[in-house]
C-alpha cells in the first residue's frame, strides 16, 4: 500500500510518499511565497498537490492534526491548508486519517513527548538515510506516513 504523508502548513507543506514496508518512494514539499494571497497559496497547494496524487497513486493519505498554542491567526490558515488537503483527497477517493503530534511522537519514538531533534534521528535511521531531510516539515512528512503504517500494524520494526 502506497501511503501519502502530510505536514501541513502554507508556507511550507511536507509531504512523503512511502510503501508500507516503509520504504521511500519520494518526498519534497510544496512552498508558497509570502506575499501571495491565502487563496492563491490554497489553489497552489491543492494543485501541487493534486499532481502528486497523479503521479504516485498513493492508496491512501496521513495528515499530521492541527496543534497550536499561541498564534491563532497562523492556526487559522494552516486550518485551511488541511481543508485543502482533505479536499483534494476526497476529490481523488483518497480515504485519510489524522494523527496528532503526540501519537506521531508515540509511534515512531515509543515516548509522547519527544523533542523533534530525536524524531529526526529516528526517522533517519528507520529509512536508512544518510542525513535528516530538509526542510524540518520533510522529515515530519515522513514521520506521518510511518506513523500511519505502523498504526496499522503492516510491518513491525
Amino acid at each position: 500500500m502506497r501511503i501519502l504523508g502530510i505536514d501541513p502548513g502554507y508556507a511550507t507543506l511536507g509531504w512523503a510518499v512511502i510503501d508500507s514496508n516503509l520504504r521511500i518512494i519520494d518526498y519534497s514539499y510544496i512552498c508558497t511565497e509570502a506575499g501571495l494571497k491565502i487563496d492563491e497559496r490554497l489553489l497552489r497547494i491543492h494543485t501541487e498537490l493534486k499532481n502528486i496524487i497523479d503521479n504516485y497513486k498513493p492508496e491512501c493519505l496521513a495528515i499530521e492534526r492541527l496543534f497550536f498554542t499561541k498564534n491563532t491567526r497562523t492556526a487559522i490558515d494552516v486550518a485551511k491548508c488541511i481543508g485543502v488537503v482533505l479536499l483534494t483527497a476526497r476529490l481523488n477517493q483518497l480515504e485519510y486519517n489524522e494523527y496528532s503530534p503526540t501519537q506521531v511522537k508515540t509511534a515512531i519514538t515509543g515516548y509522547g513527548r519527544a523533542s523533534k531533534n530525536q524524531i529526526q534521528n529516528i526517522i533517519k535511521k528507520i529509512y536508512k538515510l544518510s542525513e535528516i531531510p530538509k526542510p524540518d516539515d520533510v522529515a515530519d512528512a515522513l514521520a506521518v506516513a510511518a506513523c500511519h503504517s505502523l498504526s496499522y500494524k503492516q510491518i513491525k520494526i
